[in-house]
């Protein structure tokens, strides 16, 4: 028999535990008053959400969805969109900005471990050890593509606006692109990440809206800017679906429309406690909202399906942005139930309600808006091609 101590004996697999996920709900949870108490200055300000992000820096949630093994919170999918309901209870700003972070640490996440792609390890890496900020430009950059990529010798110069850069002035880096002409006037969107502080990159002024005040949305103006052919993470054709999209849809919608679910209930939990006060409050307009509520939240359970069948597709598109429309739709009438069951005192700032009917508006922007999303589902029905439609 060996003579070696118990601490000295190998763990055989049977042994070892892994580090479980960090606990990204009771961070929110118990973030969430602090953020709330902010939300109502930042709206009527129009300032972004600073201090608010500052707190989810110090809670570890930037690097949360990053995997155990690269050194992450090893947060999944339906957490992580937890997480943003919870937060958006609080802060409607402070969530949808913090959702496309979420979302672009989350996709390589998930190629990381259901596709093994090696690629994507140095940038998830970077995110946990240097607790980087990801900025995306959804208005920007979906399937079309927009901004020039000129080729130079070892790399590219490009030039672009991208608008709605959610969290602009607290990012460190923005996952973008542009087009590339080839002689032969063929199109290709370049993807790469741009730092921040490059020079030639500044941003824009331009965030004064109706809704989600505190997102600090601003345009991100690129300058003449040289990608190195090294940064480059890969290229698709102008115009089309590419599999990196269906994953990126597949995803990135999801969590995004969880903060619009969390909206909806915030303004549905107010006007309860509002026609509470009431001697006679109405009844069946209460029901009427409840009902239009489930219905966004079975919607957006049904987008999350997808994702866990782990297999991105033109399909999973079509599911997905069926959900994004019927969440949007359901959540928006909800809310405005809710203006109606507190009647009067809905107007007043104070109540917080009027705050929530403005932020759910920016549900009705996000890709696939319903003009090509009911494209999408018809041509999919039909058994027509879906490359173009988007």
């Amino acid at each position: 028999m060996s003579l070696r101590t118990v601490s000295e004996t190998p763990l055989s697999p049977i042994d070892h535990h892994p580090e479980p996920p960090v606990d990204v709900v009771a961070i929110a949870h118990r973030l969430a008053p602090e953020i709330a108490a902010h939300a109502a200055t930042v709206d009527q300000d129009e300032v972004f959400v600073a201090e608010n992000y500052a707190l989810l820096k110090k809670a570890g949630l930037r690097e949360a969805g990053v995997p155990r093994e690269l050194g992450g919170g090893g947060a999944e999918i339906p957490a992580l969109a937890e997480m943003l309901r919870v937060l958006a209870h609080a802060c409607g700003s402070t969530a949808l900005a913090f959702s496309m972070h979420t979302h672009q640490v989350a996709i390589p996440a998930w190629r990381w471990r259901h596709q093994k792609v090696a690629a994507v390890e140095p940038l998830l890496k970077r995110i946990a050890s240097e607790r980087l900020m990801l900025l995306s430009s959804g208005g920007s950059d979906w399937i079309g593509g927009s901004g020039r990529a000129e080729k130079v010798d070892g790399g590219y110069r490009v030039t672009a606006r991208k608008i709605f850069t959610s969290g602009a002035e607290a990012g460190d880096i923005l996952m973008t692109g542009a087009i590339h002409e080839d002689e032969q006037g063929g199109r290709s969107v370049v993807h790469f990440g741009v730092p921040m502080k490059s020079p030639g990159v500044h941003i824009e002024d331009t965030w004064h809206t109706l809704g989600m005040r505190g997102t600090g949305s601003n345009d991100v103006v690129i300058d003449n800017l040289l990608i190195p052919d090294t940064s480059v993470a890969f290229t698709r054709k102008a115009g089309e679906w590419h599999p990196v999209f269906q994953i990126i849809a597949t995803i990135a919608l999801p969590l995004i429309y969880s903060v619009y679910v969390g909206v909806a209930e915030s303004a549905r939990d107010i006007a309860v406690s509002l026609a509470a006060r009431k001697a006679q409050p109405d009844v069946a307009l209460a029901g009427r909202m409840d009902t239009e509520l489930r219905a966004a939240q079975l919607a957006h359970r049904w987008m999350l399906d997808q994702i866990a069948l782990n297999a991105p597709s033109a399909d999973t598109v079509n599911e997905v942005m069926i959900g994004r429309t019927l969440v949007a739709q359901h959540a928006i009438k909800a809310v405005e139930f809710a203006m109606e069951v507190a009647g009067g005192q809905s107007f007043y700032r104070s109540a917080g309600l009027e705050r929530r009917f403005r932020d759910i508006q920016g549900a009705r922007y996000h890709p696939l808006q319903s003009g090509p999303q009911a494209l999408y589902a018809g041509a999919s029905a039909l058994g027509l091609p879906t490359a173009t439609v988007f």
